[in-house]
């Protein structure tokens, strides 16, 4: 059966057409809804874990019970995860192994531009990379056979644009997922020293047979047509170039981008005058042609940043550049903003006012850096806040300690930034972390975390106490705060600042956008008493704008927190 899909979508039905039993995945924007897709077959166990490097340690086990199974995240995802990925390449599997990880060139919603094949070069296992839909799901079959055949872990790259693109896919039934017997094996399992030396040598044969596989594997595919030009692509790239080129160009599209083959890039190469490289970020397709002595044309002309698309590759090869509409009115700039009713607003303005130092962490949040709150100093990554509070006090001491936080959103926190906190509390530091518990994994659509009470399916499921769990680590001030309450969050974060011990402030309201959340009537604003202060426009609020030199209050978007209210000095808004 035919039928229109996201590539995730696919990906899903890949996972149970190949037999897949066991999913676990941490989201992860573009590679959440592969997960999200998956939980609804029956036939697949799906979770949430807590962070990426449960997730891969969970669908090891599985593996090695004898059960295809697949963990999948975005790239920096994969960092969390290198440790056991690493090893998981020694130890190869016993039912397949399919990795996801998920590229966001131009980083439509990262915090850096990573190429995850790095990871698969250092790792010494089997990458290969779909360019649409239908490839993703006879991609992860292939993978799970080349995962029993060749023992090892499959990386499936994919990357934002084949993620959450649209094509025609060929459904086909479920095969292949029956549960291999488990036999004990520590030669095989057991990573210490004198059984790992002979499984790296295991690695590096099984090497060899995957280059040798990649020279003629159906994954790989040569279209010859007229023209003195060769282009050398892989995934969505290959999309750009045949929408731009045609039939007027040959085309090596490497669906196995780890081991890259040798003979195969050297025949088709000489074929042709000339030879372009057009992949996206890195140049780890140009560099292995040099390396085997393929003279080709890549980064010098395309770069190593953002996104490729038509027009890019058209102008930088064609000379031909894109032609747009312009408008006769300039457009005003939307930039993302935190939710109408957002909890997370009142504690950053807080923070803002107070000119307090911002530890910042991700999610929504990370929002708080924009204006007008321009309330975060640092970000780095998934539970890096509480760490780097942690150094950046023991530095400044007490000026520090008096006048810096961390902020983490929940599921974060239980992500990566339990052993932060750990730290804080073990080794000593005045350090005050606020915890921003919106009772959602808001970021990426939705999610449950082991806070809520739920699992992936929306059943009920143990919820952690945040409350109990800062205590149990070691934190004996812990206190919870209404952030729609801006007077009491104040007063909670100027008196923590102040005590000398370590604290955390949990503010919680659950996510405005959560369907179960009542809201209270929109607000509204009386000009009569509207003294155009624009004291209310400082909280970034989108349902709040300016009218005829008067405040004005949208209903639509409004959904009565009452922070506005708060600040106004005039009591010009009104219930």
């Amino acid at each position: 059966m035919k039928k229109l899909m996201l590539g995730n979508e696919a990906f899903a039905r890949g996972l149970y057409e190949g037999g897949c039993r066991f999913i676990s995945s941490y989201p992860g924007t573009p590679s959440t809804e592969v997960t999200e897709y998956g939980a609804k077959y029956e036939e697949m166990y799906a979770e949430w874990a807590p962070n990426e490097k449960v997730a891969m340690e969970a669908a090891i086990g599985a593996s090695i019970a004898g059960a295809r199974s697949f963990c999948g995240m975005k790239h920096v995802g994969l960092n969390v995860a290198a440790d056991p990925l690493y090893t998981a390449a020694y130890t190869g599997v016993n039912g397949g192994l399919v990795i996801a990880v998920a590229d966001d060139p131009g980083m439509h919603s990262s915090q850096n531009e990573q190429d995850s094949r790095h990871h698969a070069i250092a790792s010494k296992v089997m990458m290969v990379e779909p360019s649409d839909s239908d490839e993703c799901r006879r991609f992860v079959k292939e993978s799970f056979e080349l995962s029993e055949q060749f023992d090892t872990p499959v990386i499936v790259r994919l990357s934002t644009r084949v993620s959450h693109s649209q094509s025609i896919v060929e459904t086909e039934e479920r095969k292949g997922d029956e549960v291999k017997v488990y036999e004990k094996n520590p030669r095989k399992y057991v990573m210490m020293p004198a059984f790992a030396r002979d499984r790296h040598v295991f690695v590096e044969e099984r090497m060899i047979k995957l280059r040798e596989f990649a020279e003629t594997s159906s994954l790989n595919k040569i279209e010859i047509n007229n023209g003195k030009i060769g282009i050398i692509t892989s995934g969505i790239a290959y999309q750009y170039a045949k929408e731009v080129f045609g039939g007027s160009v040959s085309y090596l599209k490497l669906g196995i981008v780890n081991p890259l083959p040798v003979k195969l890039i050297k025949d088709f190469a000489e074929k042709f005058d000339t030879v372009y490289v057009i992949e996206e970020l890195d140049d780890i397709i140009e560099t292995h042609c040099r390396k085997i002595g393929v003279d080709v044309k890549g980064k010098e002309i395309f770069g190593f940043t953002g996104e490729l698309s038509q027009a890019i590759i058209a102008e930088k090869i064609l000379g031909k550049k894109t032609e747009f509409t312009d408008f006769e009115e300039q457009v005003p700039g939307r930039p993302p903003v935190m939710c109408a009713g957002c909890p997370h607003r009142g504690i950053f303005y807080v923070l803002s006012k107070n000119k307090i130092t911002v530890s910042g962490d991700i999610g929504c949040y990370t929002l708080g850096a924009a204006a007008p709150l321009n309330s975060m100093d640092l970000t780095v990554c998934m539970g890096a806040s509480v760490s780097a509070l942690h150094g950046i006090n023991k530095i400044m001491g007490e000026d520090g300690e008096r006048r810096s936080v961390a902020v983490i959103g929940d599921s974060t926190f239980i992500h990566s930034g339990i052993t932060g906190l750990i730290n804080i509390a073990y080794n000593a530091s005045d350090s005050t972390v606020i915890i921003l518990d919106n009772s959602i994994t808001g970021m990426t659509g939705h999610q449950q975390n082991p806070t809520t009470g739920y699992n992936l399916k929306g059943d009920p499921a143990s919820k952690v106490s945040l409350e109990e769990l800062c205590h149990a680590v070691g934190i004996e001030r812990v206190r919870v705060v209404d952030p729609y309450n801006m007077k009491e969050t104040e007063e909670a974060v100027l008196e923590e600042l102040s005590v000398k011990a370590p604290s955390v402030i949990i503010s919680r309201r659950p996510c405005a956008l959560l369907k179960y959340v009542k809201h209270k009537p929109a607000l509204s604003v009386n000009t009569d008493k509207c003294k155009s202060c624009k004291m209310c426009l400082k909280i970034g609020c989108p349902a709040i704008s300016f009218r005829n030199k008067k405040a004005e209050i949208e209903k639509t978007q409004c959904v009565g927190c009452g922070i506005c209210r708060e600040m106004c000095r005039f009591d010009a808004i009104e219930a």
